[in-house]
């Protein structure tokens, strides 16, 4: 088989729906036992004159969890599956698992964007 460069697999990818490259990243990561989430970055404190204060940095990732579904669950898994990627089973499930993460790492507006979208679902969401 031929090997294949990096445009070529990019045009490949680009011609897969998101469910088919959501299978394809669920299978690579099986396959060699990998993630595909990204790294935690470690922010470095600076210390002040003799190393009394601590420079304290705003946040600016954050984490959108879906801590229950509501009466509504239909429309909450609705809302999920239009944020992510995710396949209805996969959304079924997460909405299902008390405390999931919906989004990681995600700027401060797309955080109340998905906030808004879910209560407005029916569902109980925190943004950590």
């Amino acid at each position: 088989m031929a090997k294949l460069t990096q445009d070529e697999l990019l045009a490949q990818f680009e011609e897969m729906t998101l469910i088919e490259l959501s299978e394809f990243v669920k299978a690579f990561e099986d396959k060699f036992d990998v993630t595909a989430a990204a790294p935690v970055a470690v922010a470095a404190v600076a210390g002040g004159v003799g190393g009394a204060e601590a420079a304290v940095e705003e946040q600016d990732e954050f984490d959108v969890i879906l801590d229950g579904a509501g009466d509504k669950k239909i429309q909450v898994i609705k809302e999920v599956r239009a944020l992510t990627s995710l396949g209805l089973k996969e959304a079924k499930d997460l909405v299902d698992t008390a405390g999931a993460k919906v989004l990681e790492k995600v700027n401060k507006e797309a955080a109340e964007k998905a906030k808004a979208q879910l209560e407005g679902a029916g569902a109980k969401v925190t943004v950590k």
